[in-house]
């Protein structure tokens, strides 16, 4: 089992109705978070990097990094074969220790949910593991994930259910319907976090940009 500091910590930040409150949760748990995680058994990271490497070939650049928090997936990018990658928090304590690993080429400290920066179809492939999630970022943040993702790019994400089935579903069937994106995989639902109280199911889901 995860220890009580890491329980609190996902507790708050899971429950934070403020995105600055989220900043300061992370903000916090850096130091731990990656003994933290991995003690809960987080499947997020894992899960993503396949689903990316079974449908972005080797080498598509640049990526984003969209949630990065400690740099987890960067690390496991550069050994799978993209080398290119840029990392997007909310917390610049988890950017800090992204920073020092030494594997992303830029670090941005941004919020998801509104506009980001960046210009359309500026990424080969997005990577977002555990960020759409309770207390965290909801569908309002897909559609600039969509927009900043160049034509026949891949966004790979993770959904919490409650999330899924309150309204997320429906969007990702609608931007089907039009012709935005084409869903090219779902998981089943499976646990995060094994080490962890909360059952509540995820998803990953590979969604390519038309």
């Amino acid at each position: 089992m995860a220890d009580d500091k890491h329980s609190g910590a996902l507790s708050a930040a899971y429950a934070a109705k403020r995105p600055e409150d989220v900043a300061a949760i992370y903000d916090n748990w850096s130091e731990t978070y990656d003994s933290d995680m991995s003690a809960a058994g987080y499947r997020h990271p894992t899960i993503c990097l396949a689903l990316l490497a079974r449908h972005l070939p080797r080498g598509a650049e640049p990526l984003l990094d969209a949630g990065a928090g400690t740099g987890l997936i960067g690390e496991w990018l550069i050994i799978t074969g993209y080398p290119n990658v840029e990392a997007l928090d909310i917390s610049q304590g988890m950017l800090d220790k992204a920073a020092a690993k030494g594997v992303y080429k830029a670090l941005h400290r941004l919020a998801m949910g509104g506009p980001l920066p960046f210009a359309d179809n500026a990424y080969a492939g997005i990577i977002s593991a555990g960020v759409f999630t309770s207390g965290h970022v909801g569908v309002e943040g897909l559609d600039e994930l969509i927009r900043i993702c160049r034509p026949g790019g891949v966004i790979v994400l993770t959904v919490k259910n409650t999330l899924w089935l309150a309204g997320f579903a429906e969007r990702v069937a609608a931007l089907e319907a039009e012709g935005t994106l084409a869903r090219i995989e779902e998981t089943p639902p499976y646990a995060s976090m094994p080490g962890e109280s909360d059952t509540v199911p995820s998803r990953g889901l590979v969604l390519r940009v038309s």
